[in-house]
């Protein structure tokens, strides 16, 4: 018989929730007396593990900052799987766009220290040289720039998609890299099928 998962600690709970709900309501909108109400404990409590709300919206961003998972597929695989994924994304019920973009929207002109922007620039950034990574096991001469304009066309689906409520823009964008990707040479298959319309 499996084990139980373990408990989760009050910290990852504060985390956890206050993920949910700065994703979902906006930053702004959710205040530490929200996130402690939700949880049952009291502001205190909540102050004893992330001292101030700024604190919070941090440890929030870095928990989202996650690394694509390792694959045993071709490069070029990769790449155009990434848009199928957010195909999948754009179709569930509580998308609400990148999280790092939304915060660097939200609290911009608030980030005096630039905590937010860095962030969000040190996630784009691991995400371009994921693409540039990739590019270069396919030996394409200006990998730079090819991942630059990759990632182009990962945001610029993601907001067409809040913009139109549909995830077929992912679909899209996949078909512009997957041109992209044969103008530089490499074989690549042909264009996805056509997707589900979003749930519900």
């Amino acid at each position: 018989m499996a084990s139980p998962p373990p408990k989760q600690t009050m910290k990852e709970r504060i985390l956890e929730t206050a993920d949910r709900l700065f994703y979902l309501q906006g930053i702004r909108a959710i205040g530490v007396d929200t996130i402690a109400a939700e949880i049952g404990i009291s502001k205190r409590t909540l102050y004893n593990h992330f001292p101030s709300k700024d604190a919070l919206i941090e440890a929030y961003l870095q928990r989202r900052f996650v690394q694509p998972r390792p694959s045993d597929k071709p490069p070029a695989e990769q790449i155009l799987a990434t848009f199928d994924s957010l195909e999948r994304r754009f179709s569930a019920k509580d998308f609400r766009g990148c999280p790092f973009v939304n915060a660097v929207a939200e609290l911009g002109p608030e980030d005096e220290d630039r905590t937010v922007r860095n962030i969000a620039i040190a996630f784009k950034e691991s995400r371009r040289l994921w693409f540039r990574n990739l590019l270069r096991q396919l030996g394409v001469a200006d990998a730079e720039g090819l991942a630059t304009q990759l990632t182009l066309l990962v945001d610029g689906s993601i907001a067409q998609d809040l913009v139109r409520d549909d995830p077929a823009m992912a679909r899209a964008a996949r078909e512009a890299a997957r041109v992209l990707l044969a103008n530089a040479g490499i074989k690549v298959g042909s264009p996805a099928p056509a997707g589900k319309k979003r749930a519900g």
